[in-house]
């Protein structure tokens, strides 16, 4: 019986990020990005979110090679925490593999990993698969598409993308390429959702240089641009405006300091001598002289422009008139920490400039007609949506019907969902190990469901602790209960409920004393239970009830 293709995403289905696409035939398996997720508001002391690598683990023996369609943390961002447990080459374009290498040297895995740099055309062989490289426009220097073929038929898997006439550089995205695939045979596409709730086309970067353009001609005062740190294009062209009206370009906030670094060195960003100086030598400069660049456009709370406008920035301090640039729209739940920090330099006397004033921040996701396009180009056998939440992905098949397509080619899956796919055929059977693994600090996985769950306990309701000294020979009370309270009551202004407390429960150990009652953990049920009843009737409250016993 002939070997299926299977396709398994363990990441960027029903939700945006830590996208991860598993591609399996036969004895051999690649993997197309190893990207990593933002924590939810309810994820107390996460760090980052990476895909369940449990699945890939358990198959290390049989993976190929690791393909990377762009530099973006959602697409790479994961590669780190997976490259200590398996060892594959990791395929990607210089920029790339650049922002890859400083995450290697970050986590002392630059010798273990092995990183080949490719371009837009090469094809490298990885087992039974094979895998073209596809230049496309993104809002990110040297992404790619791949071309994956595979003994069943060709997959196109896009990656994030849109198609951009006029990109700052690295030309249009190759529609010539995707249109000879088209011809040739397309057996699936798999295609970035993100955008496909938007109609018609996403606009071009440069775009936003004539609102840089509008916003530095004649401006007497210091001017401060916050952006993604990865669009290297918006930086670029912030750096030629500041140039041409005679000003010094600072940098700040590491992930931006990183961004420059990589891409100078690669030859990405190029500034005319001098333009850049050091943040440390701004202070003695005209202020029509200075335009800073700054990460912080998401309102995150450590960044260089919170820290700014919070004034706790060691170098930089927001002065009366300073004209800050938001040249970025707010990720859906971040909207409430980006007005937070535009209304803190509001009051510091700053003139915010945003989008909803003037084009600052374009996109780089496909709107509807450019997905049209690529649908039309590529002409594939089956569909699956990639890289959105559930509307995304259902919007998304909907219009691939609209152009023609039979609903039974089309699968809409979910992460750890198996899609077995033969020339004549596509179906979802069967899964593997997915999920969410949470990252904590130095932690990987060891904060689970139950952690996370105590920690929303905690910080909805507070936590009591109840502790007891019991003699070790007859069990009984020698000092205690004391009651400790945090994030409760403020004990000063509560002594009755705590002196209430104290006594309830006094009454459960002489209860468990009346029924004699010596096991420690039966004990410690009893008070937590009374505790428990007692608080909820009081304070309509649940907080976290800790007995300790002290044996003496």
């Amino acid at each position: 019986m002939a070997e299926k293709l299977k396709i398994i995403s363990l990441g960027g289905l029903n939700e945006i990020g830590k996208n991860l696409t598993v591609y399996e035939y036969g004895n051999d398996i690649i993997l197309v990005d190893v990207g990593m997720g933002f924590p939810d508001d309810d994820m107390y002391g996460i760090d980052v979110v990476i895909p369940d690598f449990t699945y890939l683990i358990q198959n290390k023996d049989r993976i190929r090679a690791i393909f990377i369609t762009h530099g973006h943390e959602d697409h790479i961002g994961a590669i780190p925490y997976l490259m200590r447990d398996i060892q594959a080459p990791i395929y990607a374009t210089r920029m790339s593999a650049g922002l890859i290498k400083l995450k290697l040297e970050e986590h002392r895995l630059e010798n273990r990993v092995k990183l080949i740099t490719c371009e837009a055309g090469d094809v490298v062989k990885a087992g039974r698969f094979s895998v073209e490289f596809i230049h496309v426009n993104h809002s990110i220097s040297d992404a790619v598409a791949f071309a994956i073929r595979t003994p069943v038929g060709v997959c196109v898997h896009t990656g994030d993308f849109k198609i951009d006439a006029t990109p700052i550089q690295g030309g249009m995205i190759d529609l010539t390429r995707l249109g000879q695939l088209g011809n040739e045979g397309v057996l699936c596409l798999l295609c970035d959702s993100t955008n496909v709730e938007r109609p018609g086309y996403t606009k071009s970067e440069r775009a936003v240089g004539a609102s840089f353009e509008a916003l530095f001609r004649g401006c007497d005062e210091r001017i401060i641009v916050t952006t993604f740190s990865s669009n290297i294009d918006r930086i670029q062209q912030i750096i030629d405006v500041a140039a041409k009206y005679g000003r010094k370009v600072a940098v700040t906030g590491r992930s931006m300091e990183n961004a420059l670094k990589v891409s100078t060195e690669l030859g990405y960003m190029r500034a005319p001598a001098g333009t850049v100086v050091d943040v440390s030598q701004i202070k003695g400069l005209p202020r029509d002289k200075v335009c800073i660049v700054t990460t912080g456009s998401q309102g995150e709370t450590m960044s260089a422009l919170t820290r700014m406008a919070f004034n706790t920035h060691r170098q930089v301090d927001i002065q009366p008139g300073d004209r800050v640039i938001i040249s970025a729209s707010a990720i859906p739940g971040n909207e409430n920490a980006v007005d937070s920090v535009v209304n803190e330099l509001y009051r510091r006397d700053a003139e915010v400039v945003n989008e909803r004033e003037l084009p600052l921040h374009v996109s780089g996701h496909a709107c509807q007609e450019e997905l049209k396009i690529i649908h039309a180009l590529v002409r594939p056998r089956f569909f699956v949506p990639l890289h959105g939440e559930q509307r995304h992905l259902k919007t998304h098949a909907r219009l691939a019907r609209e152009m023609g397509m039979d609903p039974k080619n089309i699968v809409i899956s979910d992460i750890g969902r198996v899609i077995e796919v033969t020339p004549d055929s596509i179906r979802l059977n069967g899964t593997v190990p997915a999920g969410r693994v949470f990252v904590d600090g130095y932690g990987v996985g060891d904060v689970g469901a139950v952690v996370l769950r105590d920690r929303q306990h905690l910080a909805q309701d507070g936590m009591i602790v109840v502790v007891v000294s019991m003699s070790g020979e007859d069990g009984s009370v020698i000092s205690g209960p004391d009651i400790i309270t945090r994030g409760f009551v403020y004990v000063k202004e509560s002594e009755e409920l705590m002196d209430e407390l104290r006594q309830v429960a006094l009454d459960a150990l002489h209860d468990c004393e009346d029924r004699n009652i010596r096991d420690w953990s039966s004990i410690k049920g009893t008070i937590k239970g009374d505790l428990s009843d007692y608080l909820y009737k009081k304070t309509k409250r649940n907080p976290m009830i800790l007995p300790v016993i002290m044996e003496v």
